[in-house]
């Protein structure tokens, strides 16, 4: 379980963040909307140590991330899976390395170990037969499944995907979604992903945090998102002239 508690974060006379509280548990894929700078990238910067808070403290399963000791640090972070907004891919690599690399930098396993492991991971995004192919050869949606894979070789307890569906077709964001979802409850990690996608919340949205200007305005999951009587919720949701007749 992820807890985070009073997380600030300032930017010269901006403030990003106000004091933000939640609580992420196993099994659950937790969403953080809101619309853009409203400090949503920021915040899971802060959960896994890219940007220190002001104040605040993230707790993966009661060990305080930003107050423990540098191996300490290094021990959460080997439990940590993060799929990159726009992938992050190794040009240079293939697939089959993009995905083993983590493997090569953090475990002392056999080649064949590694072999073994990449391979089976990308088995599981549906990819086994696109090792050997580079970056530059495959789709948009194929990447971000590589990404996938990639984030779950070290078979992580805590997952962290940033606006997984940037990018991509309505299409194959439903099913990177249905992907993220399947994968979290196999092996019940403790998901969290940035997004502003509608297809996202009302599909996947266990959990479902709205940030407003770097404070959060309301909390709840995708059976309950509609029904707010937030007006900043419910103006960044019924947006398109859609919803708002669907809203009517």
């Amino acid at each position: 379980m992820i807890e985070i508690k009073n997380i600030a974060k300032t930017f010269g006379d901006r403030q990003v963040l106000a004091g933000i509280d939640g609580t992420f548990k196993p099994g659950d894929t937790s969403l953080i909307i809101g619309g853009s700078g409203t400090g949503k990238s920021v915040l899971l910067k802060c959960m896994i140590g890219l940007v220190k808070p002001d104040s605040g403290e993230v707790l993966y399963d009661g060990r305080n991330f930003l107050t423990v000791d540098l191996e300490s640090q290094k021990a959460i972070r080997r439990e940590m899976g993060v799929l990159f907004q726009g992938s992050a891919l190794f040009d240079s690599k293939t697939v089959l390395e993009n995905v083993r690399f983590p493997l090569d930098m953090l475990t002392e396993q056999s080649e064949s170990e590694k072999l073994d492991r990449a391979q089976e991971c990308l088995q599981r995004v549906g990819l086994e037969n696109a090792g050997d192919r580079m970056p530059s050869e495959i789709s948009g949606g194929m990447k971000k499944r590589v990404g996938i894979a990639r984030a779950i070789v070290l078979n992580p307890k805590y997952l962290f995907c940033d606006e997984p569906n940037s990018g991509l077709d309505p299409l194959t964001s439903i099913k990177i979604d249905q992907l993220i979802s399947e994968i979290t409850d196999e092996y019940k990690i403790t998901t969290v992903v940035i997004t502003h996608d509608m297809n996202s919340m009302m599909e996947i949205g266990e959990k479902i945090m709205f940030l407003y200007k770097g404070n959060k305005l309301w909390e709840g999951d995708s059976n309950t998102l509609t029904q707010s009587s937030v007006p900043e919720l419910n103006e960044f949701i019924f947006a398109n002239k859609l919803l708002r007749e669907m809203e009517k």
